[in-house]
């Protein structure tokens, strides 16, 4: 039986780890809609915005990536 802590550090670590990987595909799809856009000839206004939300995006979800890679570490150490 794990401990509470170990318990608690793999909540965290799913919760981090799937999360990242969402913002991450959201971010790639929004990167693509932004791609379309500009290929389409439209204003800057109407593509700029999104792919700068598609970049906060991608850069969220690898930080929350490698923050579930840390709290990984750590389970490993406890076990």
């Amino acid at each position: 039986m794990k401990t509470k802590a170990y318990q608690q550090l793999r909540k965290k670590w799913l919760f981090l780890a799937v999360s990242g990987l969402i913002l991450n595909g959201a971010g790639l799809s929004l990167m693509g809609e932004a791609l379309i856009l500009k290929s389409q000839g439209q204003s800057l206004a109407n593509w700029f915005w999104l792919g700068t939300l598609a970049l906060v995006f991608i850069n969220a979800g690898i930080s929350l990536v490698g923050a579930a890679a840390v709290v990984r570490v750590k389970m490993e150490a406890q076990s």
